[in-house]
């Protein structure tokens, strides 16, 4: 069995490890640590949760130990960039908790909070900053950080980091850091432009993947409920009611939106708080801690936190909104099912919602198990409708094609009808009976009929 003293970590690490209860490497620590430390550059596909930030923070702080520097001030030997606030902390946290017993300094810096004690923290001197674009932008142009003795560069979660605009920014920070670098770049998915960046600032990488790229964990219960969207926070509450439920991270697609439901469902006596952009980061950061400690039992948020939210014990992920880019339901769902535990992600799907489902499938190459949602009194009543409403699932819904894809529109309950075209040269519309009871009246199926 391969254990992280095998894999040619100090004693200082090794300590630490055990002291955060850490004893079996993942498998993209495994692959990547040792490559890492002989110091290579490495394009990783991992999703998260796989424990990619060890598999990156270990070798780099080993190798600073190895090869060591004097600290002067506004200089850094490690610039690790992630898109989010959160995600930025969490792994400035990671770094202080590995190298709990070497001397070297982490501080994350991130816009939404004051910029003095950043600069007071980069003026005394410090070994690894763990930063945002924006913000990082910011100081190393007003001269407050000093890239020439920079070692190490990682850009963690590039594909996101894409999706939110930070490509320009990515640009700018490339040519301001030393030619003569490590340089590590993970990523869930490898659209065209990560693609592009990679071969730009990877020299000769080793390339890891863990999980196939585009894939779900394999340990997430996954299921669809159609709903409309008008009858969305009344299913919400409901299936809230269920105990099994500990721990819910549910995503919204606006901030007004998460805002409403973090309201109706503390409404209904069901802890809950909002975290999104708009929030100041104070907020986020209580939002996030109360989420951590079960003091609240759901956190609601935009895709700002579909990645970066490393809480342990998320029993369910629920998309109360199916997002309109089919990668970030991969990014969403993996907030549960994280470190080899198992998890459940219920996704709702309106009317409008539906080419975003199929968008999914795609991307994931399978079809969700779906069922209808009823809203009814008793728990006994709502058991037999639910059963009901599966019967007629089954019935209405058209045999699916390739990934899911429908060949009618979802519980219609109406055969197509054929356009009004002549066949053969006769008319669609049946001749109406000049005589008789049924004079003047269009013609009728008798009831029952199909």
């Amino acid at each position: 069995m391969t254990t992280f003293t095998s894999l040619a970590l100090i004693e200082p690490l090794i300590r630490a490890l055990n002291k955060e209860g850490y004893t079996t490497p993942t498998p993209i620590q495994q692959q990547a640590i040792p490559h890492l430390l002989e110091g290579r550059d490495l394009l990783g596909f991992a999703q998260t949760g796989t424990g990619k930030t060890a598999a990156f923070s270990l070798p780099i702080l080993q190798r600073m130990v190895t090869f060591p520097k004097k600290r002067k001030p506004k200089e850094i030997r490690a610039l690790i960039l992630a898109p989010t606030r959160e995600l930025a902390a969490q792994i400035a946290d990671s770094f202080k908790n590995y190298g709990t017993f070497l001397d070297l300094k982490t501080v994350a810096i991130f816009g939404g909070v004051g910029r003095g004690r950043q600069i007071n923290d980069l003026e005394k001197g410090i070994d690894i900053l763990v930063a945002t674009p924006g913000r990082f932008l910011d100081l190393a142009n007003e001269g407050h950080i000093i890239l020439t003795n920079l070692d190490f560069f990682v850009l963690d979660e590039a594909d996101q980091m894409f999706d939110m605009g930070f490509i320009h920014d990515l640009r700018k920070i490339i040519k301001m850091i030393p030619a003569k670098r490590q340089t590590l770049l993970f990523s869930a998915t490898m659209p065209t432009d990560i693609a592009n960046l990679a071969n730009t600032v990877l020299s000769n990488p080793v390339t890891i993947e863990v999980t196939p790229v585009a894939t779900t964990a394999e340990k997430i219960d996954q299921r669809v409920i159609f709903v409309e969207q008008a009858n969305k926070n009344a299913l919400l509450v409901q299936i809230m009611k269920d105990p099994t439920i500990t721990r819910a991270l549910v995503f919204s697609r606006t901030k007004h939106g998460a805002n409403k439901i973090s309201q109706r469902l503390s409404g209904n006596n069901i802890p809950a708080e909002a975290i999104h952009g708009n929030k100041s980061q104070n907020a986020r950061q209580k939002a996030l801690d109360d989420f951590k400690a079960g003091t609240i039992r759901v956190l609601v948020a935009t895709d700002i936190a579909a990645r970066g939210i490393d809480v342990e014990a998320v029993s369910h992920v629920i998309n109360f909104d199916l997002p309109n880019v089919p990668e970030s339901y991969i990014h969403r769902i993996g907030r549960t099912a994280r470190a080899d535990t198992t998890g459940t992600s219920i996704s709702f799907c309106s009317t409008d919602e539906k080419p975003f489902l199929r968008d999914i499938e795609k991307l994931i190459r399978k079809s969700l198990p779906t069922e209808i949602s009823i809203t009814v009194g008793t728990e006994s009543d709502r058991l037999t409708a639910v059963d009901d409403a599966k019967r007629e699932l089954a019935r209405k819904t058209p045999a699916r094609g390739k990934f899911g894809d429908q060949k009618r529109p979802f519980g219609s309950g109406e055969k197509p009808r054929r356009p009004n075209a002549p066949s053969q040269g006769r008319p669609n519309n049946r001749p109406q009976p000049t005589k008789g009871a049924g004079a003047g009246k269009p013609h009728q199926r008798p009831q029952g009929s199909r």
